[in-house]
């Protein structure tokens, strides 16, 4: 008797324990697919959801790569677009990543061009990010088309320093599986906007040299009228903008005698119009030798920063030598050389100023001739 007990309950406690042990099962299997879901919500306002961590991955549009490189560098992309794979000058980006250019071709790329649905499913990725879709209803339209998540990133208005980066820089990573990384990215070019403000919050106006940054490249190289107003480097430093007495923001093209009556007292030229204006200059030395800045020897360089948008490390790098040259004394601990490749190395993994600079004549004077 008291064995036909024991056996029923053993078959009891196995029954039991059988049944305990494939409900946990299931509870693990669900809560594990519930888990690995994704839902971020792009830069157009639309929520996008993945069904787990993405592993092959594609960037489209102005920019978008780069971004992706600063989270993951050439890690789990899949494919590139065509514009992606000519010289790598200027793009800090490729020039650490040139395995890049050997991933499979997925459209032509560039501001004008529209993505290629086609070439893009033959790569079979899990998302794509794309700067292309500056409305829901194209990003829409792509998803439609691929039946594959489209999350929109974007550089914001001012690209450096502006929170839309930030943000995008975030959804990359968590889509990626990458957040921590993202968050020190972000955290970084926080501090340094911070670094940049509070060495020159206290500047009195009557201090602030009087400044013009000219032949800024956009959508190719320009002369000494190309410039922007409301200038976001200039802001970081808390410099004194000459064009912002325009109202404008952005891009200006402004009437060269113009710049005869601000009569600036710092004058820096962008690398990428240097030779442009070095032209200019041959065939009109008089106009620019009555500018205060080249007859006082107050020219400076800038490095060029937009190739398919903004290179955001040059330009951080940039601001830092536009604050040297402006009020040296509050930046007297900082080389501007070391730290373009501080900010190179934790961004992108790799100092790359000696090659900006071989490409384009990096921080220096610049003397007209």
């Amino acid at each position: 008797m008291h064995r036909k007990i024991s056996s029923l309950l053993l078959v009891s406690v196995f029954i039991i324990t059988f049944l305990f042990a494939g409900c946990s099962s299931k509870s693990a299997e669900t809560s594990g697919s519930k888990s690995e879901k994704i839902t971020v919500t792009d830069l157009v306002g639309r929520k996008v959801t993945l069904n787990a961590k993405a592993n092959k991955v594609v960037a489209i549009g102005p920019g978008a790569l780069r971004l992706y490189c600063y989270i993951n560098g050439s890690k789990k992309l899949v494919g590139v677009e065509q514009m992606e794979k000519g010289k790598a000058v200027g793009k800090p980006y490729m020039m650490v990543n040139p395995e890049i250019k050997k991933l499979t071709a997925i459209g032509q790329g560039g501001p004008n061009n529209s993505p290629d649905a086609e070439k893009i499913l033959s790569v079979k990725p899990d998302v794509i990010f794309s700067t292309y879709s500056s409305d829901k209803s194209s990003a829409d339209e792509l998803q439609s088309k691929t039946n594959i998540p489209v999350v929109v990133v974007s550089y914001g208005k001012q690209s450096t320093f502006d929170p839309d980066v930030y943000n995008s820089l975030q959804i990359i990573g968590k889509v990626t599986n990458n957040e921590n990384r993202a968050q020190q990215v972000v955290d970084y070019m926080k501090n340094c906007k911070n670094d940049l403000y509070k060495r020159t919050r206290d500047v009195p106006e009557n201090k602030m040299p009087s400044t013009y940054i000219g032949a800024v490249s956009m959508k190719g190289s320009h002369g000494i009228e190309s410039t922007q107003g409301n200038y976001s480097l200039l802001k970081a430093v808390n410099g004194k903008n000459v064009v912002d007495e325009t109202g404008k923001t952005g891009t200006v093209m402004i009437d060269k005698e113009k710049l005869l009556k601000w009569n600036p007292e710092k004058v820096f030229i962008d690398e990428g119009g240097l030779q442009v204006v070095q032209e200019d200059y041959k065939k009109n030395p008089d106009y620019y030798n009555n500018l205060s800045a080249v007859k006082n020897g107050e020219v400076y360089s800038q490095m060029p920063y937009n190739f398919y948008d903004t290179n955001i490390e040059t330009a951080m790098a940039d601001a830092y030598y536009l604050g040297k040259v402006l009020y040296p004394e509050k930046f007297k601990d900082v080389d501007p050389v070391k730290k373009a490749d501080e900010i190179y190395k934790f961004i992108l993994g790799k100092e790359v100023y000696s090659q900006m600079a071989n490409n384009f004549g990096g921080f220096k004077k610049i003397t007209l001739k």
